[in-house]
């Protein structure tokens, strides 16, 4: 295990125009001196939380997969956010884990009713945890941060991701949760939110954070645009659960789909 150099980006997205936000993020990596071992963008980073499913959706190895896959390979690193895809009979909200090997994804569980998310995207139905330079990482998506059962380290994972687009009024919620699942699950924590305005009038002042297992703030962009990398200290996560086992009197449970 070694240590994981992780980007997060920050930025504001372009309304239902996916080529747009995919030349604009794009155009932000290229100016970095580095990109490290993952670049963590925001839930549906190429259309903002649009309920305009059917519109938005690209299908399976559509141009977003296949645009996360060439970056991939050419800045050799892992990127990974939420995107609309159809599938079979319906849209889901799926969370794309792109390497130079190949793409892994994500469907996300927890579809948020406030917003009708539940009436136009499919719910996935598995906990999804992906493998990359030596961490065990745990795929989630913005409104799976209040469903603790479901994100319960089993000792299967060191690192949760989060990809959001979670509004201001409730952005006390967004930092204070992050920092529990880190803390609970003795894993380091990563949420990326976006910031600007929606279509639908919605603010979102970002707060992407980046937790240490023992609740420690390793990053923290506030209300900045751009990108921001942090490296993750294998080590200290290591020499964090020996010295504090906490996850040895985890109760058992079985996750009933």
């Amino acid at each position: 295990m070694q240590n994981l150099a992780v980007t997060l980006i920050q930025r504001e997205l372009a309304w239902e125009n996916p080529a747009d936000n995919r030349g604009q993020i794009e155009s932000l990596l290229h100016e970095l001196p580095d990109t490290g071992d993952l670049v963590v963008l925001p839930e549906m980073f190429t259309t903002g939380f649009s309920m305009n499913a059917l519109a938005n959706a690209e299908p399976e190895g559509g141009d977003t997969e296949v645009w996360m896959l060439n970056l991939a390979r050419e800045l050799d690193c892992a990127i990974t956010g939420s995107i609309a895809v159809r599938a079979g009979d319906g849209v889901y909200n799926r969370m794309l884990f792109a390497t130079p090997s190949g793409v892994q994804h994500y469907d996300k569980c927890h579809l948020f009713r406030m917003a009708g998310e539940h009436k136009r995207y499919l719910a996935g139905r598995e906990k999804v945890i992906v493998n990359w330079r030596g961490w065990r990482i745990l795929l989630q998506v913005c409104y799976d941060l209040r469903f603790p059962v479901f994100g319960r380290n089993r000792q299967d994972y060191d690192l949760a991701l989060y990809v959001a687009n979670w509004p201001a009024p409730r952005r006390m919620h967004w930092r204070q949760l992050l920092i529990a699942r880190a803390i609970e699950n003795s894993a380091c924590v990563i949420g990326v939110n976006r910031i600007g305005n929606d279509a639908n009038g919605l603010k979102y002042t970002g707060d992407s954070l980046a937790v240490g297992a023992d609740g420690e703030l390793l990053t923290d962009m506030l209300k900045s645009s751009g990108a921001h990398t942090v490296e993750l200290s294998a080590q200290a996560l290591l020499d964090y659960r020996e010295r504090f086992p906490v996850h040895m009197d985890a109760d058992e449970f079985i996750l009933e789909p």
